[in-house]
């Protein structure tokens, strides 16, 4: 099945291209450093919006295929970071072929199942499949990082990918890709608002011993700074209300720092500092899904019950 872009939908993918452009500029005039963080990021973050823009350019399956890769990724990297039984390793399997599974249940839009699936039936398959193993040492801590991990990594992240097949027959304006593009943009560019924020104000912290930048001022400027961007965007690519938009900019700001604060505090229980290389400048695919991993399944719900 083919993906509808509308024409703000292209507008803001261009806005996207544009701004990519400019920070490079900018980013290569100011740092002369070739390996500096902030050229690497910029180096990243092409690739990232490139993979994006195809995604949600091409037909909805070669964008389903995309996000349950980054699910797959997602998994992988949590996997290799947390202590894992050598008997779990058939359990560690079922728990990735999940993966093609949830995103089938998107595919033929089956909302009923894609919402039970690892919530449910997962939560009490896994347990069985390890207990069958015949080792019950570390069994609590394995069942339930298991299980947290595929919460986060594929049942969260995969209601990114569930926007895209929402009925919009109601809002001829509003498309699947609009929506996923109002959830990232809000999404990432929260973590940069709370960031700068906290660099130019930041002088109360929030919770030092998980995240010592996260400062009061930082987390206000970004929720002010998202609820703000939330009401210029939602016009053109949702089919919320002004108040409504106003809401989701709030709730994609405090969900988006929560999840941030919550990978931070796995990867302080872990001692590390970043999860993974795979995106040089950020650290791993972690260090980039974390806050979406709390603001897409609230604002997959917000949008649905509300408006589907």
């Amino acid at each position: 099945m083919s993906i509808t872009l509308t024409s703000p939908v292209l507008a803001a993918l261009g806005g996207v291209w544009a701004l990519l452009v400019a920070a490079t500029v900018v980013i290569w005039r100011l740092v002369p450093v070739p390996d500096s963080e902030l050229r690497q990021r910029i180096r990243s973050w092409w690739l990232i919006v490139a993979l994006c823009s195809l995604a949600l350019t091409f037909n909805r399956t070669a964008a389903l295929v995309f996000f349950g890769m980054v699910s797959f990724l997602a998994l992988k990297e949590y996997l290799t970071l947390i202590p894992t039984r050598q008997t779990d390793r058939q359990v560690l399997f079922l728990a990735y072929l999940s993966i093609p599974v949830q995103y089938f249940w998107i595919s033929i839009e089956w909302y009923g199942m894609f919402i039970i699936f690892i919530p449910v039936y997962l939560f009490l398959l896994l347990p069985v499949a390890m207990v069958l193993r015949g080792e019950t040492e570390g069994y609590l801590r394995a069942a339930g990082t298991l299980h947290w991990g595929l919460m986060s990594m594929v049942f969260s992240l995969s209601h990114l990918a569930y926007l895209l097949v929402l009925p919009q027959n109601e809002y001829p304006q509003v498309s699947g890709p609009g929506l996923v593009l109002f959830l990232l943009l809000l999404t990432e560019l929260n973590d940069v608002a709370q960031y700068f924020w906290g660099k130019l104000l930041g002088k109360h912290k929030i919770s030092p011993s998980v995240s010592p930048n996260k400062t009061v001022e930082g987390f206000v400027g970004g929720v002010l700074t998202t609820i703000l961007l939330a009401a210029l965007l939602a016009p053109w690519l949702t089919p919320f209300s002004r108040s409504d938009a106003l809401l989701a900019g709030a709730l994609i700001a405090v969900a988006g720092f929560f999840g941030d604060l919550s990978l931070s505090a796995l990867k302080r229980d872990l001692g590390i500092k970043d999860s993974g290389n795979l995106l040089p400048g950020h650290g791993g695919i972690l260090d980039r899904v974390d806050s979406l991993t709390y603001t897409a399944p609230l604002f997959f719900h917000f949008t649905r019950y509300f408006y589907f």
